[in-house]
């Protein structure tokens, strides 16, 4: 039986988490690295990527905002 995948974070240093990777959740989207139950946010593990994917949120909602703009057509009084 392999051994389990242990958590990632501070790897290689006097810190390292010493729990289990989650298996479905514990996968980070954006570094790809494996996690436990504590460390598996994006904020609680430093996430490299966590910049850059906040930067592309936002310009995908800027985006969309700005295509359902609507622009009321002004009414001359006579």
């Amino acid at each position: 039986m392999p051994a389990k995948k242990r958590c990632q974070f501070q790897i290689e240093t006097d810190a390292q988490c010493s729990s289990a990777a989650l298996r479905i959740v514990g996968q980070c989207p954006h570094c790809r690295a494996q996690f436990c139950g504590v460390h598996r946010l994006p904020e609680h593990h430093s996430c490299s990527n966590l910049e850059d994917c906040r930067q592309q949120a936002f310009e995908r909602n800027k985006t969309k905002l700005e295509s359902e703009r609507t622009v009321a057509s002004k009414l001359t009084t006579a």
